[in-house]
């Protein structure tokens, strides 16, 4: 965290390279909260970007409250509350192997992804799980694809579901947009959305 936010105050570079593993939980949290402490402190510095290249499997909430300047790059998997609170960061992960040749089959993503966040952006190349956007209130997602509930109760930003989603979509969703990829035309048909959704 330390040499990070040196040189985003310094507004140099700071690329990082490394694996990382399932005890990596809450990966970004810390730094997050530091360069959120030195932007209230300095409100019009601007910072550089910091980027952080990662390969392996997430712990629990990847990327959570990560904020501008920050950009957590994965390859391979996480588990869940990935973004958690997202506030402004970006959070790109892509598949390893199989996973990477036919994204839309695999989820990479665990439950309840981008639980409060309020800005910034996830890309996903692969399938989040249940809970997808739950309480989104500003943040833009693109995914291959969503298990039950997806943005359940969000408020706003956008979703973009590049394929299938569980049932129940759209449960206590009261803003924002959510755009569906329904090739095979079994969204509205399969009742798989709250019937609140579409009024």
């Amino acid at each position: 965290v330390a040499p990070a936010v040196e040189a985003f105050t310094a507004g140099q570079p700071y690329p990082i390279e490394t694996r990382i593993t399932n005890e990596d939980r809450t990966v970004g949290a810390r730094l997050a909260g530091q360069l959120a402490l030195f932007r209230t402190e300095n409100p019009t510095a601007t910072g550089s970007d910091l980027i952080f290249k990662m390969q392996g499997t997430a712990g629990q909430s990847f990327g959570a409250f990560a904020v501008s300047g920050m950009t957590l790059q994965l390859q391979g998997v996480a588990n869940d509350f990935v973004g958690k609170g997202l506030s402004g960061g970006e959070l790109i992960i892509r598949g390893l192997g199989r996973a990477a040749q036919e994204s839309a089959q695999h989820t990479l993503l665990g439950n309840v992804a981008l639980y409060g966040a309020t800005s910034g952006w996830l890309f996903a190349a692969g399938r989040a799980g249940e809970r997808f956007a739950v309480r989104n209130s500003g943040a833009l997602a693109v995914v291959e694809g969503v298990g039950d509930h997806g943005c359940e109760y969000m408020t706003g930003g956008l979703a973009v579901v590049l394929g299938g989603t569980g049932i129940n979509f759209g449960a206590g969703m009261t803003g924002g947009v959510a755009w569906i990829y329904d090739e095979r035309g079994a969204f509205l048909g399969n009742g798989r959305y709250h019937k609140a959704f579409l009024k």
